[in-house]
């Protein structure tokens, strides 16, 4: 029996579209709203709707910055064409292909230890965690480079930090926006590439999903409710994408600091009391 009516479709899809692309984690938020609508963390449709929806903002993310995609492949094909036509635009290019290495080979080899850490306990604690990461990233890190100057080693270490956003709770775009400023980028060109890298790791993700475990989405969450959830999730995402942007090109990632405290502790003792189960 499906387990997630449309209403339920809807709230999934703007808690999605909400928290995507700000430093707070969606997969963290998805896990809270799931457990409180009681769904089961550990069943295969709900984890593989946790994916799928996430196509909604990626889908955004190539309609509002289609002319810079559009310039980037340009660039790359006609550089490896002719070499003469290598410039910042074609080395981008390639740094977003080598960014995405890393989450590509971790999140294949390990999706069923990602799909066990979807855990309250996990989620509370990286809330907490990363947040004092993103703390020390916008205060040491130099912010004197732009997006034009990112260098293949920035991507490969951006790509690897991505990785630990496989962890419920520590957020992709906190974890790969800090380690841009970490590497010296100013806040809106890691932002900006935090937006590229996601386009190729959550489209795969998301088509994976829908492939391999299109039965159990059915059965538990069901096709109407995944596919109205991710259109939600799209036009939030669509105007979240230029909020976050207009956000840092005028203040510190900081400021998502004490919400994402806050709710880690608010989980925390939730569990600790018994209100909520892991």
């Amino acid at each position: 029996m499906v387990a997630v009516n449309l209403g339920e479709a809807v709230l999934l899809g703007v808690t999605e579209g909400l928290t995507e692309f700000l430093p707070v984690s969606s997969t963290g938020h998805l896990t809270v709203v799931e457990k409180l609508l009681g769904l089961r963390l550990d069943d295969p449709g709900v984890t593989a709707f946790t994916a799928i929806v996430q196509l909604g903002p990626i889908l955004a993310v190539l309609i509002f910055f289609r002319h810079d995609i559009v310039a980037l492949a340009s660039a790359w094909l006609g550089g490896l064409r002719d070499a003469t036509r290598r410039d910042s635009q074609y080395r981008l290019a390639w740094a977003v292909i080598l960014g995405t290495v890393p989450i590509g080979v971790v999140g294949f080899l390990g999706r069923d230890v990602v799909g066990a850490a979807r855990n309250l306990w996990v989620v509370a604690a990286a809330l907490i965690g990363w947040s004092l990461v993103m703390v020390v990233a916008e205060r040491y890190g130099r912010q004197t480079r732009t997006e034009g100057e990112i260098r293949y080693r920035d991507a490969v270490v951006i790509g690897l930090v991505q990785c630990v956003a496989l962890i419920p709770g520590v957020s992709r775009s906190g974890a790969t926006i800090s380690a841009g400023l970490l590497r010296g980028l100013d806040r809106v060109s890691a932002t900006r590439f935090s937006f590229f890298l996601s386009i190729p790791a959550m489209l795969a993700a998301g088509a994976f999903e829908a492939a391999s475990e299109g039965s159990a989405v059915a059965r538990t969450v069901g096709w109407a409710a995944t596919g109205l959830g991710t259109l939600v999730a799209f036009a939030v995402g669509y105007a979240a994408i230029a909020w976050l942007l207009r956000l840092v090109a005028r203040h510190s990632i900081t400021v998502f600091v004490p919400y994402r405290i806050a709710l880690g502790v608010l989980i925390a003792v939730a569990l600790a009391v018994g209100l909520i189960t892991p």
